[in-house]
Protein backbone atom coordinates (compact mmCIF):
# COMPACT_ATOMS: atom_id res chain seq x y z
CA UNK A 1 0.00 0.00 0.00
CA UNK A 2 1.32 3.46 -0.50
CA UNK A 3 -0.26 6.94 0.94
CA UNK A 4 0.56 10.80 0.79
CA UNK A 5 -0.07 11.91 3.66
CA UNK A 6 -0.84 15.16 4.55
CA UNK A 7 -1.77 17.69 7.79
CA UNK A 8 -4.42 19.56 7.75
CA UNK A 9 -6.90 21.99 9.02
CA UNK A 10 -9.26 20.38 7.56
CA UNK A 11 -10.40 18.63 4.49
CA UNK A 12 -13.74 17.93 2.36
CA UNK A 13 -14.10 15.61 -0.30
CA UNK A 14 -16.88 16.62 -2.95
CA UNK A 15 -18.64 13.98 -5.43
CA UNK A 16 -20.56 16.09 -8.87
CA UNK A 17 -20.38 19.32 -6.79
CA UNK A 18 -22.10 17.85 -3.45
CA UNK A 19 -20.26 17.18 -0.14
CA UNK A 20 -19.72 13.76 0.64
CA UNK A 21 -17.39 14.21 3.73
CA UNK A 22 -15.56 16.79 5.84
CA UNK A 23 -13.07 16.56 8.68
CA UNK A 24 -11.17 18.93 10.85
CA UNK A 25 -7.76 19.33 12.37
CA UNK A 26 -5.59 15.76 11.56
CA UNK A 27 -4.54 14.14 8.32
CA UNK A 28 -5.72 13.80 4.77
CA UNK A 29 -4.75 10.00 3.66
CA UNK A 30 -4.38 9.68 0.10
CA UNK A 31 -4.44 5.66 -0.25
CA UNK A 32 -3.31 3.39 -3.35
CA UNK A 33 -3.93 -0.52 -2.73
CA UNK A 34 -1.04 -2.38 -4.77
CA UNK A 35 -1.48 -5.77 -5.98
CA UNK A 36 -0.51 -8.23 -3.08
CA UNK A 37 -1.29 -5.87 -0.84
CA UNK A 38 -2.85 -7.96 2.35
CA UNK A 39 -4.68 -6.08 5.89
CA UNK A 40 -1.30 -6.75 7.89
CA UNK A 41 -0.35 -4.07 5.16
CA UNK A 42 -2.87 -1.91 6.20
CA UNK A 43 -2.58 -2.67 9.45
CA UNK A 44 1.11 -1.52 9.57
CA UNK A 45 0.50 1.34 7.39
CA UNK A 46 -2.75 2.46 9.43
CA UNK A 47 -0.23 2.33 12.40
CA UNK A 48 2.35 4.29 10.59
CA UNK A 49 -0.18 7.00 10.34
CA UNK A 50 -1.92 7.30 13.47
CA UNK A 51 1.27 7.08 15.20
CA UNK A 52 3.62 9.56 12.97
CA UNK A 53 4.04 12.26 14.74
CA UNK A 54 4.04 15.07 13.18
CA UNK A 55 1.85 17.39 15.32
CA UNK A 56 3.68 20.11 17.24
CA UNK A 57 4.18 20.18 21.14
CA UNK A 58 4.50 23.36 22.87
CA UNK A 59 7.73 23.95 21.76
CA UNK A 60 6.89 23.37 18.37
CA UNK A 61 8.25 19.96 17.86
CA UNK A 62 7.18 17.47 16.00
CA UNK A 63 6.48 15.05 18.89
CA UNK A 64 2.73 14.55 19.20
CA UNK A 65 0.65 11.88 16.55
CA UNK A 66 -2.78 12.38 15.42
CA UNK A 67 -4.54 10.89 18.64
CA UNK A 68 -2.45 12.71 21.16
CA UNK A 69 -3.92 15.88 19.55
CA UNK A 70 -7.54 14.23 19.02
CA UNK A 71 -7.21 15.02 15.05
CA UNK A 72 -9.10 13.29 13.03
CA UNK A 73 -8.33 11.67 9.42
CA UNK A 74 -10.07 11.89 5.63
CA UNK A 75 -9.27 8.64 4.03
CA UNK A 76 -9.45 9.58 0.04
CA UNK A 77 -8.69 6.46 -2.28
CA UNK A 78 -5.99 6.84 -5.23
CA UNK A 79 -5.00 4.53 -7.49
CA UNK A 80 -3.05 6.84 -9.24
CA UNK A 81 -0.05 6.46 -6.43
CA UNK A 82 0.62 2.97 -8.43
CA UNK A 83 1.42 5.20 -11.72
CA UNK A 84 4.90 3.99 -13.31
CA UNK A 85 5.95 6.61 -15.72
CA UNK A 86 9.49 5.35 -16.59
CA UNK A 87 8.39 4.32 -20.52
CA UNK A 88 6.14 7.14 -22.65
CA UNK A 89 4.46 9.47 -21.78
CA UNK A 90 1.28 8.29 -20.07
CA UNK A 91 1.37 6.46 -16.97
CA UNK A 92 0.51 2.35 -16.52
CA UNK A 93 -1.32 1.41 -13.27
CA UNK A 94 -0.33 -2.13 -13.68
CA UNK A 95 0.78 -2.36 -10.17
CA UNK A 96 -2.40 -1.54 -8.86
CA UNK A 97 -5.07 -3.94 -7.61
CA UNK A 98 -8.34 -3.78 -9.42
CA UNK A 99 -11.53 -3.39 -8.37
CA UNK A 100 -13.29 -5.47 -5.43
CA UNK A 101 -10.14 -6.76 -3.86
CA UNK A 102 -8.59 -3.17 -3.63
CA UNK A 103 -12.02 -1.49 -2.09
CA UNK A 104 -12.03 -4.65 -0.04
CA UNK A 105 -8.57 -3.23 1.32
CA UNK A 106 -9.72 0.72 1.03
CA UNK A 107 -12.71 -0.32 3.61
CA UNK A 108 -10.72 -2.12 6.07
CA UNK A 109 -8.53 0.28 6.04
CA UNK A 110 -11.19 2.73 7.04
CA UNK A 111 -12.64 0.42 9.30
CA UNK A 112 -10.17 -0.05 11.36
CA UNK A 113 -9.34 3.73 12.18
CA UNK A 114 -12.86 3.78 13.01
CA UNK A 115 -12.46 0.70 15.70
CA UNK A 116 -9.80 2.88 16.68
CA UNK A 117 -11.87 5.38 18.02
CA UNK A 118 -10.72 7.97 15.06
CA UNK A 119 -13.25 10.12 13.52
CA UNK A 120 -12.71 9.28 10.13
CA UNK A 121 -14.15 10.97 6.89
CA UNK A 122 -14.02 9.51 3.42
CA UNK A 123 -13.98 9.82 -0.50
CA UNK A 124 -15.97 7.86 -2.23
CA UNK A 125 -13.71 4.61 -3.67
CA UNK A 126 -13.55 4.76 -7.70
CA UNK A 127 -15.52 7.93 -7.88
CA UNK A 128 -14.05 11.26 -9.86
CA UNK A 129 -13.72 13.42 -6.52
CA UNK A 130 -12.59 16.95 -5.70
CA UNK A 131 -10.72 17.35 -2.90
CA UNK A 132 -10.26 20.50 -0.69
CA UNK A 133 -7.76 21.22 2.37
CA UNK A 134 -6.11 23.69 4.09
CA UNK A 135 -2.34 21.79 4.30
CA UNK A 136 -1.35 22.76 8.01
CA UNK A 137 2.67 23.23 7.96
CA UNK A 138 2.89 22.18 5.32
CA UNK A 139 3.75 19.18 6.36
CA UNK A 140 3.53 16.14 3.87
CA UNK A 141 4.60 12.50 4.12
CA UNK A 142 5.38 9.64 1.87
CA UNK A 143 4.61 6.15 2.92
CA UNK A 144 4.44 2.81 1.09
CA UNK A 145 3.59 -0.28 2.99
CA UNK A 146 4.89 1.33 6.21
CA UNK A 147 8.49 2.13 4.61
CA UNK A 148 9.23 6.19 4.13
CA UNK A 149 10.63 6.61 0.50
Amino acid sequence: MRAVVQRVGHARVSVSGQTVSETGHGLLVFLGVGKGDTEEDADYLLGKVVNMRVFGDEDGKFDLCLTDVGGELMVVSQFTLYGDTRKGRRPSFSGAEKGEKAQDLYEYFVFKAKDMGIAVGEGRFGESMEVSLLNDGPVTMLLDSGRLF
